[in-house]
């Protein structure tokens, strides 16, 4: 019987019954083949995978389901946040479309959550309980508030139906809006993959400034530009909190940042930004054109779209590659190892022992 040790570089010794070597392939004169090796630019070895496999499971998710859902639900929650302070504010050309773009975005947000569950009874099974330590069941309920209260807003400005039950409902809908707009970003986070895991400091402010950036481009798509200032400055708020918070996580997740420079997830992420800063510029500039106010709106909404599948794209690249994974976790080893060392005063001098002679 044999036994085997784990260690830093892999599994060492293990021999089982049919004298096989574990995480290795033997060879004919029973030499073990070297692990490929991930390397720095400038040369010396950074970590191992075993035959340069993925570390953690892939991203099984289809981006159209779940970067579709992240994007609608921040659009619709933001929508009636602004659709509620167009109503107090007396702007009910700017209140409409948004309560009708709030309840199509979050029928259409969860619609691609059913879809990617599979069955819609695996949704309503999330509400069987409250769990404050899951984002999943705490965003399960904050949807299943929202969705009701959008509804009947949109409802009742349409058919003009209870109209007082109407407005109530939509004020309701823009109270949950920032957490329907919000939630998404720690339920990313929430999993082991590196390139949202790491960003999660940053990642609701990017999520909340790309909701208010896509809800105040569909404000200037859809009001009349006398209305619309409420909706320009809320894209140009979003459109600067977004980039900025995006700015702020790459720098902070050094390497693990990668994804979102690089790659299919860097491509979404650059257009992002182009699409964003172009909606923000036109709605400075569009104040009195309805013309250049659509398009900077319809900027705006794209740019959100492209931040949402950006980082989509970005997490599944970063959990394909095992660098993103090893690394770091080699890194906060070693910085636990130094902390300790540092807490326990360092090892004692060379030829000296740590006692005080008497």
């Amino acid at each position: 019987m044999s036994t085997s040790d784990v260690t830093k570089e892999g599994i060492r010794g293990a021999k089982p019954d049919r004298e096989a070597i574990t995480g290795a392939v033997s060879t004919l004169d029973g030499h073990r083949p070297e692990r490929p090796t991930a390397r720095r630019p400038g040369g010396g070895a950074e970590f191992r995978s075993y035959y340069n496999q993925p570390v953690l499971n892939q991203i099984t998710w289809e981006p159209l389901d779940i970067a579709g859902y992240l994007f609608l639900g921040g659009l619709a929650g933001a929508s009636s946040v602004l659709a509620a302070g167009a109503d107090l504010t007396g702007r009910p050309d700017l209140a409409r479309p948004l309560r009708y773009t709030a309840l199509a975005a979050v029928s259409g947000s969860v619609a691609a959550l059913v879809h990617d569950l599979g069955r819609p009874e695996r949704f309503v099974n999330m509400l069987r309980v409250m769990k404050w330590t899951s984002p999943m069941s705490v965003g399960s309920w904050i949807l299943a508030g929202y969705g009701p209260l959008a509804g009947a807003a949109a409802v009742s400005q349409a058919t003009g139906v209870l109209p007082g039950l109407g407005r109530l409902a939509g004020l309701g809908a823009g109270a949950l809006g920032p957490a329907v707009a919000a939630y998404t970003a720690p339920l990313i986070c929430n999993t082991a993959v590196p390139a949202w895991h790491d960003g999660y400091r940053e990642m609701p402010f990017v999520f909340v400034g790309s909701g208010a950036a896509a809800a105040g481009g569909m404000g200037m798509i859809a009001a009349p530009v006398a209305q619309a200032g409420p909706a320009r400055r809320a894209g140009i708020a979003g459109a600067v909190l977004e980039n900025a918070a995006v700015t702020v996580l790459e720098k902070r997740m050094g390497m693990v940042a990668e994804p979102y420079k690089e790659g299919r997830g860097g491509m979404l992420m650059r257009a992002a930004k182009a699409l964003t800063i172009t909606g923000a510029v036109g709605a400075l500039a569009g104040g009195r054109s309805r013309t250049v106010s659509a398009i900077a709106g319809a900027a705006l909404v794209a740019g959100s779209a492209c931040t949402r599948f950006g980082i989509f794209k970005a997490g599944q690249q970063s959990a394909a590659d095992p660098k993103y994974t090893v690394i770091p976790q080699r890194q906060r080893l070693r910085d636990r190892e130094a902390a300790e060392q540092d807490g326990a005063g360092g090892p004692a001098p060379s030829g000296q022992d740590a006692s005080t002679d008497s």
